[in-house]
């Protein structure tokens, strides 16, 4: 089997990163920052050109319609150079959940078709996150009622904004009473399953490309700052932390990728994976941190450092789709079930 990506893949992914280091750079991200959003509307309309947005969307919706293993080279990138994560929310997580429903019906086909052209912006009020992000800019909420899943206006769903740690994100804790007009699904409770695992991979990339960002900016640094004469980078408790999150980054890489794979194929491990990635790329973001702050001497949390931007984005994440509790029971209950294909005998099955 060949599980490495093809070189189209690989093309598209270098094209995108050159195209966000043009458009991103960290004194864009600070100017962002201070607006009322939060975001570069500018920014979202060059990522519409690129089919950013479209990347899932059907073709008949004039999509690209790529599956889990093309975003999953896409949000390291998008973590990588800070991307609001309104973005994945809704050209991914809520494009898979919208693609996944009956095909014929015309709310499905219009919303899909108005995410691929960058003109909807949908949220996804999912039980797991106790607020909603970027609510206010939302055009359309997605939500599971008994059962049924729902497409609503903003007008239809009251929230209390929230403040975030990273100025980008706008948290709402929202109230919803959602009529049977609005009904896209009555019986939609495994696809909002499923839109928890896409989720919960969304975060594991963006916090990915968060850790990679942050050990850059630590070794930079590090190469640069003098004492005793020497850069700090090369005493060897310096160089051991920065080992430390390498490691993680390199062990995180093909979990996440492994997760990918499973949604895209519809795999029946798919909750173990996608919560098991999430872990583990978090955990290399929150070390990330940590460890950056310290290289920096402390400074690296002042927002006179550029280190802070990232920072504020992996902490923000890390209980977003799911805090590390509700991961780690959700690994341990695939790992100890009675039927949990675990051992040697059971490496290469299926």
């Amino acid at each position: 089997m060949d599980f490495t990506f093809n070189e189209d893949q690989l093309a598209f992914r270098e094209a995108i990163s050159r195209f966000l280091a043009a458009e991103l750079p960290p004194e864009v991200l600070r100017k962002n920052w201070e607006t009322e959003d939060g975001c570069s509307r500018e920014l979202h309309r060059k990522m519409v050109e690129q089919g950013l947005t479209g990347l899932s969307v059907p073709e008949a919706q004039g999509g690209l319609e790529m599956d889990d293993t093309a975003w999953v080279l896409l949000t390291p990138l998008l973590g990588y150079y800070a991307i609001a994560d309104s973005v994945v929310d809704t050209a991914y997580t809520a494009t898979g959940l919208l693609s996944a429903l009956p095909e014929g019906d015309h709310r499905r086909e219009e919303l899909l078709t108005g995410i691929a052209g960058g003109d909807v912006g949908v949220a996804v009020a999912h039980q797991v996150n106790p607020l909603v992000v970027d609510m206010d800019l939302a055009d359309v909420v997605l939500v599971e009622f008994e059962g049924e899943i729902h497409a609503l206006n903003q007008e239809a769903v009251s929230y209390e904004c929230n403040t975030s740690i990273d100025s980008s994100r706008r948290l709402g804790r929202i109230s919803v009473q959602p009529a049977p007009e609005s009904r896209l699904l009555e019986n939609g409770r495994d696809i909002w399953a499923e839109t928890l695992n896409r989720g919960a991979v969304g975060v594991a990339g963006q916090a990915l490309g968060l850790a990679q960002r942050m050990l850059d900016m630590s070794v930079e640094y590090a190469s640069q700052r003098q004492q005793f004469g020497k850069p700090v980078g090369s005493f060897q408790a310096v160089k051991h932390h920065l080992a430390d999150v390498a490691e993680k980054i390199e062990f995180a890489k093909p979990v996440l990728y492994r997760a990918a794979h499973a949604l895209a194929n519809n795999e029946r491990g798919s909750d173990l994976y996608s919560s098991h990635a999430k872990l583990a790329c978090c955990e290399a973001a929150w070390l990330a941190a940590r460890h950056g702050i310290q290289v920096y001497g402390a400074m690296g949390y002042t927002w006179e450092a550029d280190l802070q931007i990232f920072m504020k984005r992996a902490w923000a994440l890390d209980s977003y789709w799911g805090d590390r509790a509700f991961h780690k029971s959700r690994v341990a209950e695939a790992v100890l079930a009675d039927d949990a294909l675990i051992g040697p005998q059971h490496t290469f099955e299926e």
